[in-house]
């Protein structure tokens, strides 16, 4: 956990001390971080919640190809709505800014495949500051609230890669399987955004909602989707559940379509049949690191009103524990968003 300031210049954190259970969420005093060259510090408005915090805090990525070994004691928080309050040589009009920051960076830069994640390779945004590149700040002109802005980093960039990554255009049809979660949710706008026809999978109780966001049709989770929109009907499909469902995801895709990921809800281990891959010309897409345009093209999407927040409930940052028993309930549809205490002295 990076810190730096003298003792007494303090700041109210979650404190992610290992892989375990909620114990391992400790609301903590630690010193308030100090930007190094070309970093800014930020003043967290709002911090939404994922899976991948949760997920980090279990221990599942641990077998599973993440980076490098989770750097506990750690600030987690992958969403960061804020505002720049110091820019030390760098360009100080940026200071005052309301700005998102972006979740997914690039190391050495976007010809590489390497990447740091804000709240899992580095301290995040589950506290009242956080110190992060100033190439990583996106300034927002909206009149969106500092929670609904929070709902969007880690999902909407996530699922605008993964749409466009697969190719999704005016007139292809798009199955998404967890509509109704974070990244589906954001998927689902995104996809009718672009003028593709969208089917949805997600509990039957959330329909109405993901109509309401542009669904052409919605699906039970107990529905045979084979059956149901029959072989060789969808042209991408959008996956983020995995798990027994993954098999007939590929039989409903045309030849040459193509299968995205960047989830696995349901379970990571998967039944492929290879000649169904290999026999129908599929590609198998594989997203976690973002194109260089993708957090850009949010920002401009939200500008001109062309997709909306959907912030499901706002927790106070302390109550982090009671936020992810409730969000694994799986009753929502959108985001969870924590909000830290109001900062009473400027930095």
């Amino acid at each position: 956990m990076r810190t730096g300031r003298a003792s007494g210049d303090l700041m109210t954190a979650i404190v992610t001390t290992g892989n375990g259970g909620y114990d391992k969420l400790v609301v903590s005093e630690v010193p308030i971080p100090v930007p190094g060259p070309g970093e800014v510090l930020v003043r967290v408005l709002a911090a939404g919640m994922n899976n991948t915090e949760i997920n980090t805090r279990v221990g599942w990525y641990a077998d599973g190809g993440w980076n490098d070994a989770t750097p506990f004691p750690l600030i987690q928080g992958t969403d960061c709505c804020g505002l720049v309050c110091a820019s030390p040589g760098t360009d100080e009009s940026v200071v005052g800014s309301r700005v998102l920051v972006r979740s997914c960076m690039r190391v050495d830069g976007f010809l590489s495949g390497e990447t740091r994640w804000l709240g899992s390779d580095m301290d995040g945004a589950f506290a009242q500051f956080v110190v992060v590149p100033a190439s990583e700040i996106f300034a927002v002109d909206c009149g969106w609230t500092d929670a609904e802005l929070a709902t969007i980093p880690c999902a909407y960039g996530t699922a605008e890669n993964m749409i466009a990554r697969a190719g999704v255009h005016r007139g292809s049809t798009v199955l998404i399987s967890g509509a109704s979660g974070g990244v589906g949710s954001a998927a689902v706008q995104l996809a009718v955004r672009r003028g593709a026809r969208v089917i949805g999978v997600a509990s039957r109780a959330k329909h109405d909602q993901l109509r309401e966001l542009g669904v052409h049709e919605v699906y039970g989770r107990d529905v045979d989707v084979v059956d149901a929109l029959g072989t060789r009907s969808v042209d991408v499909v959008i996956d983020n559940v995995a798990g027994d469902g993954f098999g007939p995801l590929l039989d409903v895709l045309v030849r040459g379509g193509t299968y995205v990921s960047s989830g696995a809800i349901a379970g990571p281990i998967v039944a492929l049949d290879l000649r169904t891959m290999y026999l129908n010309d599929l590609t198998l897409l594989g997203c976690t690191a973002w194109d260089e345009d993708v957090f850009a093209n949010l920002v401009s999407y939200i500008e001109a009103g062309e997709i909306r927040p959907l912030l499901a409930e706002s927790f106070p940052l302390e109550q982090i524990a009671a936020a992810q028993q409730r969000f694994l309930e799986r009753d929502h549809v959108g985001k969870f968003v924590l909000v830290p205490p109001v900062v009473r002295d400027q930095v």
